[in-house]
């Protein structure tokens, strides 16, 4: 597969996430959403994450990868633009509708790179996280405006992210009618009892949850947050762009020091450091300080995402194992990545403050610190 096909696949994986959040007060107003529904809009995805991961292996083997990329490519732009319609129920099913399609390519990424990018994995890995968040950055950024003064509305300023997924369904279609056979898959589920038994394996997933766990913490309720305590739409959704665009650094930074250290024990515990600390910093440090949180926060979280990544792929002796451990990392990864931001919207509703979000906030960061020096280990998982 080209490296540019690849790229444009990631880039669209992250659209739905800063583009409901910069809006969710709105939205929440308009639908007469409690922080309590709001929270579960935000998980939604992050569940069907978790939930749908495990199908990705099923479908490349029936369909062949680029096939199986078509198809989710189709329905992610299916359920984004849902949720600019039908009220309720289509905020609801079109997020969970582009969740399951996020889920099963996210599973299919570290597969494609151990296969086709095999001897780059670190930088392959990097470049695909930081499209991943370049879309996420351009998303933060253009929703307000395109809610406000482009459609007059946030409805269709939702529904407008469908059209990227689109595109890239057309390019990565004319890769299929350019390869008659499909590309091989990898035969393995979710994976086999030895690999679930495995403690190392376990390190991985709940580091890849606890991360992920913050990322969409980050993601879903940075906006929200500072919102609540005063600050303008717009410059909310600027200080989630920054935040965004950082993440980019911080995923480029990543293979440069994984490559340098013969394990990633302490880098691990570095970076989720970095990631959870500056979320507090939203909820109490003087809203001044908000883009030095967001620069910081976004150079953590991409760069301990990348490193779980990677992380993924070094713990695995060979491409099948990768697929399997990939399926089982996020499949519960995600799970427990969920109910981070989920605990969020329940605290905000039962409390009717922000300040109690900090205890979610704090013990993921403990669990992806104290997961990631296991996981750090240069050694395989038993599968």
């Amino acid at each position: 597969m080209t490296l540019a096909a690849l790229l444009l696949l990631a880039m669209n994986l992250r659209l739905i996430y800063p583009s409901l959040a910069v809006l969710l007060p709105d939205i929440g107003a308009a639908l007469g959403l409690s922080p309590a529904a709001q929270g579960y809009v935000t998980t939604l995805p992050v569940l069907c994450m978790g939930l749908f991961a495990p199908l990705a292996p099923l479908l490349a083997r029936r369909f062949g990868v680029e096939r199986t990329v078509v198809g989710l490519l189709v329905l992610l732009a299916l359920g984004t633009g849902l949720r600019g319609a039908f009220g309720v129920p289509g905020l609801f099913f079109g997020t969970a509708l582009a969740g399951a399609a996020i889920a099963v390519a996210n599973v299919l990424l570290p597969a494609l790179v151990k296969r086709d990018f095999g001897g780059h994995v670190p930088l392959v890995t990097s470049l695909y996280s930081m499209m991943m968040n370049v879309g996420a950055a351009i998303a933060a950024a253009a929703t307000v405006p395109l809610a406000y003064v482009v459609t007059g509305h946030w409805t269709a300023a939702l529904a407008l992210w469908a059209i990227p997924a689109l595109l890239v369904a057309g390019v990565w279609g004319a890769r299929v009618r350019h390869h008659a056979a499909p590309a091989p898959a990898p035969r393995q589920t979710t994976g086999g009892p030895r690999l679930w038994r495995d403690p190392l394996a376990w390190q991985v997933t709940i580091l890849m949850g606890s991360q992920s766990g913050l990322a969409y913490c980050a993601a879903g309720w940075i906006a929200p947050i500072l919102r609540h305590r005063g600050m303008e739409a717009v410059l909310a959704g600027g200080v989630m762009s920054v935040n965004m665009m950082l993440v980019v650094v911080g995923s480029l930074l990543a293979p440069l020091l994984v490559r340098q250290l013969r394990d990633q024990r302490r880098l691990n515990v570095a970076l989720s450091l970095l990631s959870g600390v500056p979320l507090l910093g939203f909820l109490f440090a003087p809203l001044s300080t908000a883009w030095w949180w967001a620069a910081v926060q976004g150079i953590g979280s991409g760069a301990v995402f990348t490193t779980a990544l990677t992380v993924i792929v070094l713990r695995s002796r060979d491409t099948a194992v990768a697929a399997r451990l990939s399926s089982m990392a996020q499949t519960v990864g995600y799970v427990i990545a969920a109910m981070g931001p989920l605990c969020v919207g329940l605290l905000l509703d039962w409390t009717g403050g922000i300040a109690a979000a900090g205890g979610v906030f704090v013990a993921l960061t403990l669990s992806a610190a104290l997961a990631g020096w296991g996981a750090g280990r240069a050694r395989y998982v038993n599968a």
